[in-house]
């Protein structure tokens, strides 16, 4: 697949090296992800100061100054709508076609880092190569007892908050917040989850090390390969965060709260249960083996849109085109000989749909690739993004430990009778 190209200069002459410093105003709205009036929003507020352009065609604006403005606030900047809640945060910059952790291209990450160096980074600031993630032997055997008792019919999502709860109870340190105790938890808690999932093949041998590698037996019996492997490893660095979604502001309100970083990710998958967060990918599943299974997607979006169900897979909010978590898993699996017929009904829903509403591919329908090809259930995905997402919501509350205690308490808005009411009636 053909990448767009990205850049702040695309399209610009030859400029001095003192001009080079000057960016135009849609340059500027690029690095900060904004719409150019709202840049101008910025100069009238002071957070921008702006020059005539030679000739006096538009305004340029000092390079420092803009990257300034977007290292203190380290997401896209956007000028909320009136009532709408803003989080400074420092974490994910989402762009137009791509998105950032800490103003490092995360895709690119993703291809050069594993996941758990990625975690560790985003936690700390220091890349740490070969870094690996070990769950204590008394959590791991904890959290194993408390999943081994749910019913079988349970879904990876019930094992993984009863797993939380268990590695909580283990770690008598979880109470404190100091920043190396909770990176200690931290890099101890998401092993821990994966450990305690059961294996699909009781018999299957689970790797020492790597993240990517203990997972992938809890996913399925088949063997990996290498491939399989990095795209998996990949699934998870790309998923680590993206900006407030909701389980990530549930995660921030549980810190904003001072809850321990157990109790944080547990307010995460609680959220993330929900059909309309953590369940995209299995739907998304569901929809690639029916179209294997009928031969084509047609009659399967066609059954979608006569049920009123939106095909799932299929646009971002954030991303006027194809997702760039999709883009870069999709390059990954064409590697995969055995994902190819997967991949074909991935494009053939695509370009089904394309005929009348200009949607895109997003990361679920790349996840339902993965997960189809790879011989995993539907939910496959919501496991994949659950222990990815873990990364997430610690590096969130880390950020919100330094920020005031119970900040996110918004005002409730009473519509109910006023007072005073008689006493009810027996």
């Amino acid at each position: 697949m053909l990448r767009p190209s990205y850049g702040y200069g695309d399209g610009m002459t030859e400029r001095s090296e003192a001009d080079e410093r000057r960016l135009t105003t849609r340059e500027t709205a690029e690095r900060l992800g904004v719409k150019p009036e709202t840049v101008y929003a910025y100069v009238s507020r002071g957070q921008l100061s702006s020059s005539r352009a030679p000739g006096g065609r538009g305004s340029t604006f000092d390079a420092a100054e803009v990257d300034a403005l977007a290292r203190r606030s380290g997401r896209r900047e956007t000028v909320p709508a009136p009532g709408e809640p803003a989080v400074r945060t420092g974490i994910t910059l989402i762009g137009t076609d791509r998105y950032y952790f800490r103003g490092v291209d995360a895709t690119e990450l993703a291809a050069r880092h594993s996941y758990e160096e990625v975690a560790d980074w985003l936690w700390t600031g220091e890349l740490r190569p070969g870094i690996r993630f070990t769950g204590p032997e008394q959590a791991v055997a904890a959290a194993r007892r408390a999943v081994g008792a749910l019913p079988e019919h349970c879904g990876s999502t019930d094992r993984l908050r009863v797993a939380v709860v268990a590695a909580a109870a283990a770690d008598p340190l979880r109470f404190d917040l100091s920043r190396e105790t909770v990176l200690g938890s931290a890099r101890s808690l998401i092993p821990t989850l994966v450990a305690a999932l059961p294996a699909v093949d009781a018999a299957a041998p689970v790797a020492p090390s790597g993240l990517a590698a203990q997972l992938w037996p809890k996913l399925t019996a088949r063997l990996p390969d290498e491939p399989s492997l990095a795209a998996l490893d990949t699934a998870l660095t790309l998923l680590i965060d993206h900006d407030l979604a909701a389980s990530t502001l549930a995660a921030r309100v549980a810190a904003s709260a001072r809850a321990h970083p157990y109790a944080v990710v547990s307010a995460g998958l609680g959220v993330l249960e929900g059909p309309l967060h953590g369940a995209a990918s299995g739907l998304a599943h569901r929809m690639l083996a029916e179209v294997l299974e009928r031969g084509g997607a047609a009659p399967v979006v066609a059954d979608h849109l006569r049920a009123g169900r939106r095909v799932p897979g299929l646009g971002h909010r954030l991303y006027p085109g194809e997702d760039p978590r999709a883009r870069t898993l999709f390059d990954l699996l064409e590697r995969i000989p055995q994902a190819g017929p997967a991949l074909a009904a991935a494009r053939d829903v695509v370009a089904t749909t394309a005929r009348d509403v200009p949607l895109h591919a997003n990361v679920d329908l790349a996840l339902a690739v993965l997960s189809v090809a790879s011989g995993m259930p539907a939910e496959a995905g919501e496991t994949v993004f659950a222990i990815s997402r873990t990364a997430g919501w610690i590096a969130h509350a880390l950020e919100e430990y330094g920020e005031r205690p119970l900040r996110m308490r918004p005002s409730g808005h009473y519509t109910g009778p006023r007072p005073p009411q008689p006493l009810p009636s027996s």
